[in-house]
């Protein structure tokens, strides 16, 4: 990797960090995570009632909600990436909802092909059971097996995950994005690999500092609030919710249920900032993997091959 490449990644990098600028991509992705998360509470609660038809529903419907609130907060991110003037929520999740499918048709296509190759393995595998030729062939399989799917998984996860989205996100068709996916992973995946993992740090350093915030705040707030106001409340309650633990996982935390008021409002408030919590940690993760795309394709659009 050449200086003036590791120069341009690295400011482009670092550049995520503003994405808790980006206040539309901010409300996007708060109401995304508020509105997910209760869906997934009444699929919960319709689960415990026996309603197993409801709870179904309840889920897809927080995945589909999670799915183009996602697709919508990269498309402002990909505006602010790229320099141009953020555009509306509204417009962005209009976009989303006309483009999103073809992330889905790159995940089916990238999905095919690693069908494919298990299909191929579990062939070679079936054929090891053969008696005269079983195991100098499984001997082969075994060396052949393990490096192709480690690399699959290692393409998949920061590869094909992080890129997919942001190609889609701006304006590319699922047969260039395939493309580019093809030919990052043959020509420039050294690259790609070191750039995601500078996004994974900064991600994994936002994640730190907002834990550090969430759970230094939460404990001087219950002690104020029992030893100073005197205020009817079990800190491991504010705690559990703070983690984004529900009413029904308390127990599983350890932390009583709440019974009072005061500690129905704590887990209400302590629910907000745990989604609050998670906002940034996912600005600069999609800000990123925006990023890293923009300095590959710009690499791809500068190779003279």
């Amino acid at each position: 990797m050449s200086q003036s490449l590791t120069l341009q990644a690295l400011n482009r990098v670092l550049a995520s960090l503003d994405a808790a600028r980006n206040g539309p991509a901010l409300y996007a992705l708060l109401s995304t995570l508020c509105l997910t998360g209760l869906l997934l509470a009444s699929a919960e609660a319709a689960l415990a009632r026996q309603e197993s038809g409801w709870g179904m529903a309840w889920a897809a419907l927080a995945l589909l909600v999670a799915f183009y609130g996602v697709n919508t907060t990269g498309l402002l991110l990909m505006d602010q990436s790229q320099g141009r003037p953020v555009r509306d929520v509204r417009d962005a999740f209009r976009d989303a909802l006309g483009q999103a499918h073809r992330v889905l048709l790159c995940v089916l296509a990238v999905l095919i092909l690693l069908g494919l190759l298990v299909a191929a393995l579990t062939g070679l595998l079936w054929a090891a059971r053969l008696p005269a030729i079983g195991q100098a062939l499984f001997t082969l399989t075994v060396p052949v097996g393990v490096l192709l799917l480690g690399m699959a998984a290692l393409l998949v996860a920061l590869l094909v995950g992080p890129l997919t989205g942001p190609a889609i996100w701006s304006g590319q068709g699922v047969r260039d994005t395939l493309a580019l996916l093809r030919r990052q992973a043959r020509e420039r995946l050294p690259e790609a690999l070191v750039l995601m993992a500078a996004v994974l740090l900064l991600t994994a350093l936002a994640s730190a500092a907002v834990s550090f915030v969430v759970l230094t705040g939460g404990r001087v707030l219950a002690l104020l609030a029992i030893w100073g106001a005197d205020i009817d409340l079990q800190p491991q309650q504010l705690m559990a919710a703070l983690l984004g633990y529900g009413l029904r996982s308390l127990g599983a935390s350890g932390a009583p249920l709440p019974e009072t008021p005061m500690s129905q409002a704590a887990m209400a408030g302590g629910g907000v900032v745990a989604a609050l919590a998670l906002v940034l940690p996912g600005l600069v993760y999609l800000r990123g993997c925006c990023a890293v795309y923009l300095v590959l394709r710009d690499l791809q659009a500068s190779d003279p091959s």
